[in-house]
């Protein structure tokens, strides 16, 4: 009689190329595509040093992360760091904390995927196109790892073609006058200014401007199965700011040159809207079939980093052991179907709320964002504590400096939710949230202490 024990393992499938692409994608997504909208209305050109300034704190924040990560490339990343070099409760709420902003982020990309549908159908509701392409990218994640990652490189690398080609034809149309005379670079000051509604408008606009960023983190959730951590992690996270100034601040400002932000069309997405109102239809059409691709494209990362994330916490005892059980292809199934089941909100929310769902979920997900980043933060002081005189293999920039300076950033973060109406919910969720989280912990910790002494007795 043979006994069988369940498989615990992941397997490292990862390569290089689909490490640095898959960093890449999660910089770019329905944050930059569809959410610059409201932003390009509130603050008008003035979005650009926006965005380059939420940029260079991610990027600060990933040299944070990255240097944690480079040293010990593990499952479940954030929670690891915050349980060895915080505490039990810490690791806790990181490890749930993430797995809740990716969710979150899930459900808002599926909302964006049908909303980019409706530019072909119109009458195509969300909830169904957000069902479909839920069926179809989870079952890619439960098929593999290297399924994850080969499918994740080419939604990335049509992305960054797609926005290169942006660039450049946007450049093309500037430079020869194909554009228009309407088209010149004189649109990101001669509409009402640099700051068309003051400094104001681009202050209130950085809690959505953050958004765009969510998801620079993943590259800590691929350590485990990357085949080369130490080499990869580091190049991909010195990359991050390149990706910054080439595909935010780079396509933003040609797209900013070629029409006159106040006429862009409300709704849908600004890169497809302002190719269609200079003429560029065929270029539009292509463009919402990238912007598509992008918002499936980080599903597609969500999927894969919640299922790390609640294998992590399984490992540490965080979360049910069922979570950490892998199939011979090393997925960790059961991971992967809660984490679905959870995601599945989004359909319903999308039936019964179709106008407002994305919205809503835009706010939860930057008030979550700012909890993990400000852990991030918080756990690589502890870290650095507790390497201190020993040599590491990334270490990260100006710190201890850069990690008050991005404290203090996520702390204006949340000063603007408050003063947002229809964000400040989200606001006032966080403490509920993390009151939430203490609680069950607590309640963990007394039936583990319950159970092991009456072992001892």
């Amino acid at each position: 009689m043979s006994t069988h024990r369940p498989q615990t393992e992941l397997k490292r499938e990862l390569k290089n190329r689909h490490i640095q692409l898959i960093a890449l994608g999660g910089a770019v997504g329905t944050g930059l595509f569809l959410g610059s909208a409201s932003v390009l209305k509130a603050a008008g050109p003035s979005m650009i040093l926006g965005y380059a300034i939420a940029g260079f704190i991610a990027f600060l924040i990933m040299r944070q992360l990255g240097d944690m990560v480079a040293e010990e490339p593990v499952a479940g990343s954030f929670s690891h760091f915050a349980y060895r070099y915080w505490g039990n409760f810490a690791g806790f709420l990181s490890g749930w904390s993430y797995w809740l902003l990716y969710v979150l982020v899930s459900m808002a990309e599926l909302t964006a995927v049908g909303a980019y549908v409706q530019f072909w159908w119109p009458q195509f509701p969300t909830w169904a196109t957000t069902l479909l392409c839920f069926v179809a990218i989870n079952g890619i994640n439960l098929a593999s790892v290297k399924s994850y990652g080969e499918t994740e490189f080419w939604f990335a690398l049509i992305k960054v073609v797609a926005v290169l080609a942006m660039i450049c034809f946007g450049g093309y149309l500037l430079v020869s006058g194909a554009g228009g005379p309407q088209a010149t670079v004189r649109n990101l000051w001669a509409d009402g200014g640099f700051f068309p509604h003051g400094g104001s408008g681009l202050f209130m606009m950085m809690a959505i401007i953050m958004f765009s960023f969510g998801g620079l983190e993943l590259i800590g959730m691929t350590a485990a199965e990357a085949d080369n951590p130490q080499k990869a992690i580091p190049r991909a996270v010195n990359q991050v700011i390149v990706r910054i100034l080439v595909f935010y601040i780079g396509s933003l400002t040609v797209l900013l040159s070629l029409y006159p932000w106040s006429k862009v069309a409300a709704g849908g997405s600004p890169f497809v809207m302002i190719f269609e109102q200079i003429g560029a239809n065929a270029t539009a059409q292509v463009l919402n079939f990238v912007v598509l691709t992008a918002a499936l494209s980080v599903y597609n990362s969500c999927v894969y980093a919640t299922s790390r994330m609640l294998f992590g916490l399984a490992q540490q005892g965080n979360a049910p052991r069922a979570f950490q059980q892998t199939d011979r292809r090393g997925v960790p199934v059961k991971a992967t179907l809660f984490s679905a089941a959870a995601t599945f909100a989004c359909v319903i929310l999308n039936y019964v709320l179709p106008g407002e769902a994305l919205g809503i979920l835009m706010s939860l997900v930057v008030a979550t964002l700012v909890i993990n980043w400000a852990m991030i933060s918080l756990t690589h002081l502890k870290f650095r504590q507790a390497k201190q005189g020993q040599p590491r293999v990334f270490p990260s920039l100006w710190s201890p400096f850069s990690n008050y300076l991005c404290l203090a950033f996520m702390l204006m973060i949340l000063g603007i939710l408050l003063m947002t109406p229809g964000m400040a919910i989200s606001a006032y969720a966080m403490p509920v949230w993390i009151a939430l989280m203490w609680l069950v912990h607590r309640l963990r910790s007394r039936g583990e202490s319950a159970t092991l002494a009456r072992q001892n007795s």
